[in-house]
């Protein structure tokens, strides 16, 4: 009975041997504890095999020195990714502070406004000098190949200055489109906006055919007849009207050339590892010859004496814009190109590669198109072959890139 119990691991032995206990504890309490420690022996000797798989003490202590060289490898991992992460997302600064570097910055300031007009004298908050009053206004000469011109004759009689510029129309637009105004100076029969102390034979009214919004429509040549009238009948003219079909025709044959002809070259400069401050940018950009524009998120690249923009360089306008403009980050910068605006003689596109490569060099980042594709050297190629092209049949037309015309029609 006991070998059979044995093997049986120990719980029919507890069966067997309880029975044995219970008669005997009546008879002696002495009894009863031999056969207790018997039972306890003999459990312990059957339960022995299930304990033979675990561990011993000294390899517990093995398995907790392991866990714990993980555990550490795995915080100081976080720590380390944390670190990364953080300088990652810091914008680079510049090396100098950008109070003294935006002071000392360049700009190409805004285009002057007319002189002797009362936004002149606002904007500049200071009183408009007799000599600035007799000064013509600086704007773009009319020309039958991208206007609509009315005449207005004034049947030999001479206007001073002071007369027309009372009844030149306030408004500068018509629609979209930019309305133009012109006296024929009695002197030198030189053509430009009057001006006060200048006497005039003649006067011409315009309105643009087309630019980057679209041809002139019929609303809008109708608004330019109504206003030429008003005009003439105001200095007692003469207008002659030109035909509303032939010139909205011919606005749309010039939209769609232009449509054809135009080409923005934009160029992304992004990120490659740490992003970059607003102050980091602009000096970057200002140790490449760019200076600041009105507009707060650009620069350009001046041209003929900083009298145009050769090339513009712009970022986000939120970055250039918060409140702490050296904590906000800025992830990309473009270089853009307008190819109509600028003279082949200036090899412009040649300049934008040059420009493209040295920002992404200085700046750390790597150069694309503007859907992310890094740019290889024979698609620079291609471009310039197409440019070529373009600036062909830009001068066939008689508006060569860079010229005034041009500039307004690209607009």
């Amino acid at each position: 009975m006991i070998a059979g119990a044995a093997r049986q691991g120990g719980v029919l032995l507890a069966v067997k041997v309880r029975p044995f206990v219970r008669r005997r504890a009546l008879v002696c309490p002495a009894l009863q504890c031999v056969a207790r420690k018997a039972f306890l022996l003999r459990c312990s000797a059957g339960l022995r095999p299930f304990f033979a798989d675990f561990p011993e003490p000294s390899n517990m202590d093995s398995l907790q020195v392991w866990l714990a060289i993980a555990g550490a490898v795995l915080v100081c991992a976080v720590l380390a990714y944390n670190s990364w992460m953080t300088r990652r997302n810091t914008p680079r600064q510049p090396k100098i502070e950008p109070t003294v570097a935006d002071a000392a910055l360049p700009r190409l300031d805004a285009a002057p406004k007319p002189a002797g007009t009362a936004a002149a004298a606002e904007g500049d908050g200071v009183p408009v000098s007799e000599e600035e009053l007799c000064r013509p206004q600086q704007q773009p000469p009319i020309t039958a190949l991208i206007d609509a011109v009315v005449p207005i004759m004034l049947d030999g009689r001479v206007l001073p200055g002071e007369a027309l510029l009372a009844e030149v129309p306030t408004t500068r637009r018509v629609g979209s489109k930019p309305l133009l105004v012109e006296g024929q100076n009695a002197n030198s029969g030189a053509w430009e906006f009057p001006a006060a102390g200048q006497r005039y034979r003649a006067l011409r009214m315009a309105v643009q055919l087309a630019n980057r919004t679209g041809a002139l429509t019929d609303i809008e040549f109708s608004e330019f007849v109504a206003i030429a009238q008003r005009l003439a009948d105001a200095v007692r003219g003469a207008p002659d009207l030109p035909d509303m079909r032939a010139q909205v025709e011919h606005a749309r044959e010039l939209d769609e050339f232009a449509r054809r002809c135009d080409a923005q070259l934009n160029f992304t400069v992004r990120a490659r590892r740490a992003v970059w401050s607003v102050g980091f940018v602009r000096q970057c950009a200002a140790g490449l010859g760019f200076v600041g524009a009105p507009v707060p998120n650009q620069m350009v690249l001046p041209a003929d004496g900083g009298k145009a923009a050769l090339l513009t360089l712009s970022f986000d306008r939120r970055a250039a814009l918060s409140d702490d403009p050296q904590q906000a980050t800025v992830r990309e910068v473009t270089l853009g190109l307008d190819v109509p605006q600028v003279e082949q003689r200036l090899q412009p596109f040649a300049r934008l590669c040059e420009q493209a490569q040295a920002l992404a060099q200085g700046l750390e980042g790597e150069l694309c198109d503007e859907a992310g594709q890094p740019l290889a050297p024979e698609f620079f190629a291609g471009i310039a072959q197409e440019l070529d092209v373009l600036y062909q049949m830009l001068e066939a037309s008689g508006l060569p890139a860079g010229s005034a015309q041009a500039r307004r029609l690209f607009s």
